[in-house]
């Protein structure tokens, strides 16, 4: 499987450098149609139910301090297979022209953050997972 870091490269080497939340929000994307469209995750790491949205930990934290993420030394866009690529591609041709903000708004109206959230104040933090189930669920019923 393709690593969280992988996909981040594919992303990069796509739309050029972008900031570091929105970033996060194209790789969430890309993993909740991934779900979806080829019944598979892209990317084994987690996302959980931040209060800024969905995010991939292991991805923050690579790129923690950074507003502008231009490159992913840690991944290789090539080590994604022809049906991930195409369904990077889609997600990217639907959301890339969207800034970070209003892709974190999008998510914060969506169930599998809502839900994950569920009980927690607002702008509280939290590390609930947002499960595989409760994407594929959601995202296929649009």
């Amino acid at each position: 499987m393709a690593s969280v870091f992988d996909v981040s490269a594919y992303i990069l080497k796509k739309t050029g450098p972008i900031s570091a939340m929105k970033l996060q929000k194209l790789a969430y994307y890309a993993q909740a149609w991934s779900l979806v469209w080829d019944d598979a995750p892209l990317f084994s790491e987690r996302i959980e139910a931040w209060a800024n949205g969905p995010v991939c930990p292991d991805l923050y934290f690579a790129h923690q301090g950074e507003f502008t993420v231009g490159t992913e030394s840690r991944g290789d866009a090539k080590k994604l297979k022809k049906i991930q690529r195409e369904t990077i591609d889609s997600v990217l041709k639907h959301y890339s022209k969207k800034t970070a903000h209003w892709l974190s708004e999008l998510t914060h109206r969506e169930a599998p953050w809502k839900e994950a959230r569920r009980g927690l104040p607002e702008g509280a933090r939290s590390n609930q997972v947002i499960t595989h189930a409760a994407m594929a669920n959601y995202y296929s019923e649009l």
